[in-house]
């Protein structure tokens, strides 16, 4: 099992940015891709980003166009989303998740189901 606590959330005016990092403990975290999605009040789960387990191949969502990214740290344990030019329907809480599906399932990364470990969460809040 691996253990994924969310950190870094918080208000932000629009067009502002906000680091959401993620922190592993249990198992070998190199071996599970890594996703953060985002749910609003009385809103399905939506896709954010994804990472490979190595860091070399990285997913975004439509809606991101270039200002969120994604990247990890092996050797800490640690994922980070960096979030720049925030707006407000971005607010949601953003959870972390942990996939051990194999690298090659490149439509895996985007789907909630195939991720086996989930944090338990950050709020963003975007003011207008």
């Amino acid at each position: 099992q691996v253990q994924l606590v969310e950190s870094g959330g918080g208000l932000v005016q629009a067009g502002g940015s906000l680091r959401l990092s993620c922190a592993a403990s249990g198992r070998t975290f190199s071996i599970y891709a890594v996703g953060w999605f985002r749910q609003a009040p009385g809103k399905e789960r939506e896709f954010v980003a994804a990472i490979s387990r190595d860091g070399g191949r990285t997913y975004y969502g439509d809606s991101i166009k270039d200002r969120f990214t994604i990247s990890r740290d092996n050797a800490k344990n640690m994922a980070t989303l960096q979030m720049n030019s925030l707006k407000p329907e971005e607010t949601a809480v953003y959870y972390c998740a942990a996939g051990s599906f194999p690298s090659s399932m490149n439509t895996y990364y985007y789907r909630a189901g195939p991720y086996d470990y989930w944090g338990q969460g950050t709020q963003v809040t975007v003011s207008s």
